[in-house]
């Protein structure tokens, strides 16, 4: 029987999963899901890999569970799926995927007559697809949807094949082999993608690097202010290194989230294995800056990344703690900018941070709790938090902000003040300025009308920036009046 002369819907359509079906790459998926689970168990995947990569994708998938509804699948291709199904088509699902996620995902789905996938013996891709396919439906008895360069062993071999959203260079050299039917493509937005994924709106927490300088009057000195600068790229890029690592720990829950859900990796805008090559380059490209640095800024950007990659595997999940490392953070780039100028932070400026950023923290999770009160969850997603915590976290949280002014209020009349500003009595305008700021947020927030992230809104908003210009004018006015 020639290819040209079968019937197109007698033919079988075996479908891909990893990178076609879905827009995600399942082990890499499960693999950062059992690293959030236990970390320990995930750093045993080489022992695994050892004995082959199917005992790798067997052990992984034997203790990690995948929530296939959730997963970011081609829209435009899932439609053509299902209407050859309608027609009475065939459809099988072969992947190199676990057997135990592609079942849940053809069960899911209720379109797919068979699977064939890896199992604890066999990793069902590349040149043992192609052996099984042949071996199952003859040569040229199939057709194939694909988009991997691990597919050219099966697209020869292929009545007809299908490409979606092929890898680079994938979609010029499968049609040479003249059998490419169609092709299903949807905009990944390129680098610029990447680039959002990195969050460099998020940047600007790591001008505090500059507040040690500040306080100190040395903005003038352009040695040390190089070297801020210095430390704020290194702070930035090592940053960026750590929201793509918590994108990828945090998948299944923000796709459970009604805002986080179109962050490039949780929509599949974004490949994650890109996302895993990228982590590493970000944060060599951190380290080598602070090497130029003093070593007591390297020690500071270590303990940051040591500290968020905690908070991203354990403490995140920890009621109280997470809001308290959050806060600790924010202090730390702080230390680290005095560490890269080599200036000693005050007493007042740490106690001042830490309950100042405390209430931002608390302000953040009692947005995330408000969401959860519109919709049938009790709890949120990824947090250890109850919508019943409402009451407390805002509690908290406004009393940690005030706290901040009295800190302030308590500098002003202290003997340093005198030493940096001629009219320190000036600064005293700061307090009103910081109380109103501090419960107009806390109002935006009862109200629902804060952004998950409370400076990135404060960004945004009108009222907060010119109350920022206000306070800068003041700070100014007591020094230099």
């Amino acid at each position: 029987m020639s290819r040209q002369s079968t019937n197109h819907i007698e033919v079988p359509l075996c479908v891909d999963l990893d990178g076609t079906l879905v827009r995600t790459d399942l082990l890499v998926e499960s693999w950062f899901a059992l690293l959030k689970r236990n970390a320990l168990l995930a750093f045993l995947a080489p022992v695994w890999l050892i004995a082959g990569k199917a005992r790798l994708k067997h052990e992984i998938a034997h203790r990690v569970d995948l929530d296939v509804q959730s997963l970011p699948y081609d829209n435009a291709f899932l439609e053509y799926l299902q209407d050859q199904h309608r027609l009475g088509r065939q459809l099988v699902l072969t992947t190199a995927s676990h057997e135990k996620y592609a079942k849940q995902v053809a069960e899911h789905l209720g379109i797919f007559n068979d699977v064939m996938a890896s199992n604890g013996q066999t990793n069902f891709s590349g040149a043992e697809k192609h052996r099984l396919l042949v071996e199952r439906f003859g040569d040229g008895g199939f057709d194939y949807a694909g988009n991997s360069r691990a597919d050219f062993e099966i697209f020869p071999h292929a009545r007809r094949a299908i490409l979606v959203n092929p890898e680079s260079g994938v979609e010029q050299a499968a049609k040479k082999f003249g059998n490419v039917e169609n092709v299903f493509c949807h905009d990944s937005g390129g680098v610029a993608v990447y680039v959002r994924a990195m969050r460099p709106h998020q940047w600007v927490k790591n001008l505090l690097v500059f507040v040690p300088i500040a306080a100190a009057h040395e903005f003038g000195n352009l040695a040390l202010l190089g070297q801020a600068i210095f430390a704020f790229v290194a702070f930035s890029l090592c940053a960026s290194s750590v929201y793509l690592l918590n994108d990828l720990l945090d998948l299944p829950a923000d796709r459970a989230h009604a805002r986080k859900r179109s962050r490039p990796f949780a929509s599949g805008a974004a490949y994650v294995k890109v996302g895993v090559a990228l982590i590493p380059c970000l944060l060599a490209a951190a380290v080598g800056i602070a090497t130029i640095l003093p070593k007591a800024f390297l020690a500071a950007l270590a303990a940051y990344y040591v500290s968020t990659l905690a908070y991203s595997l354990w403490l995140k999940g920890k009621v109280l703690v997470d809001v308290l490392v959050l806060a600790g953070l924010y202090t730390l780039r702080i230390l680290a900018g005095a560490a890269a100028v080599a200036i000693a932070p005050s007493f007042w400026l740490l106690a001042f941070s830490m309950f100042l950023f405390l209430s931002l923290a608390m302000v953040k999770r009692y947005s995330e709790l408000l969401d959860r009160t519109g919709v049938d969850k009790k709890t949120v997603a990824g947090r250890g938090y109850e919508v019943t915590d409402l009451a407390t976290v805002q509690s908290l949280g406004a009393a940690g902000g005030y706290c901040a002014v009295l800190v302030l209020a308590l500098y002003i009349n202290s003997d340093d003040v005198r030493i940096n500003y001629t009219r320190p009595e000036m600064i005293w305008l700061l307090c009103p300025l910081l109380l109103y700021w501090i419960s107009r947020m806390w109002q935006r927030a009862g109200r629902g009308q804060m952004h998950d992230d409370p400076i990135v809104f404060a960004l945004k908003d009108r009222v907060s920036r010119w109350v920022g210009g206000a306070s800068l004018a003041v700070m100014l006015a007591a020094a230099w009046v």
